[in-house]
């Protein structure tokens, strides 16, 4: 990337339109026809099969950010009737260095009978799950869903902060009381999810 001739932008600036020629890229996002920058850094344009990709970089920090369609690990904080709150933590098998906050609303849990769906009886705070990023709507914060079946919660303790297992799509257990407890499990754990970031994530959430 040639820095000589590169404007430098701020976080929020619009930078173009979002048409058939202009496309969001890393380090930005796109909001009603527009395309924003995500961080402060260097506006770059990549040109990919006749496509223009608006691209932002910040020298020296972590510039990779969530962008639609990626699937990511992150970490429930707060759970309310509507939506829960998460912090994505790893983007495919890349552990951040930072996080990203992201909503993952009621209606994006589950394909199905969504009018049924129980947030608490999908996920507690502390989960670790696997959700896939929406087209996003609003600056600095993500919108995740796990309706499909191979996304959803891949590490749980339980109420006594014991690890659990999954003993069905709907439920886990725990290890020490054998206590079930209803989550929305992820079917299946991809190969791109790193597995030494799962580790340390399974230990942090033991710890606190």
């Amino acid at each position: 990337m040639d820095t000589n001739n590169l404007l430098v932008c701020y976080p929020g600036q619009r930078l173009s339109l979002c048409d058939k020629v202009y496309n969001s890229g890393q380090g930005t996002y796109e909001r009603q026809g527009y395309i924003y920058s995500n961080l402060a850094g260097l506006v770059d344009v990549v040109e990919k099969d006749g496509i223009k990709i608006i691209e932002v970089h910040s020298p020296g920090v972590q510039t990779i950010v969530p962008a639609q369609g990626d699937i990511v690990t992150a970490q429930v904080s707060i759970i309310t009737q509507q939506f829960c709150k998460c912090y994505i933590k790893c983007i495919g098998d890349k552990v951040l260095s930072r996080h990203f906050r992201a909503i993952l609303r009621r209606e994006d849990i589950r394909a199905t009978e969504k009018d049924k769906i129980d947030i608490y009886r999908s996920f507690r705070p502390g989960d670790i799950i696997l959700a896939r990023v929406l087209p996003i709507t609003e600056a600095h914060t993500y919108q995740l869903s796990t309706a499909e079946n191979e996304l959803g919660v891949v590490i749980a303790h339980s109420e006594h902060g014991h690890p659990m297992v999954p003993i069905s799509w709907t439920e886990m257990q725990c290890t020490k009381t054998y206590a079930k407890e209803p989550r929305k499990v992820a079917k299946v754990i991809p190969e791109s999810v790193h597995e030494d970031f799962i580790v340390r994530l399974a230990g942090n959430v033991s710890e606190n």
